[in-house]
């Protein structure tokens, strides 16, 4: 799996288990959703997500 799809996999988990969280948990975990839209808009512009060292520190290819 190249790290476009790994980063877009670990960016829909994370949504979806922080919407899981806010629903059942804590609102406050509705945070962390936005944060991770914040995130994914902002690679939009940039074309860089600060998941993308950890992923290629990882071993995940281009």
């Amino acid at each position: 799996m190249n790290i476009e799809r790994l980063l877009r996999l670990i960016a829909g988990t994370f949504v979806l288990l922080s919407v899981g969280l806010g629903y059942y948990v804590s609102p406050y975990w509705f945070l962390f959703t936005a944060f991770v839209a914040l995130n994914l808009i902002q690679s939009a512009f940039t074309n860089w997500c600060p998941m993308m060292p950890f992923l290629r520190w990882m071993g995940a290819r281009s």
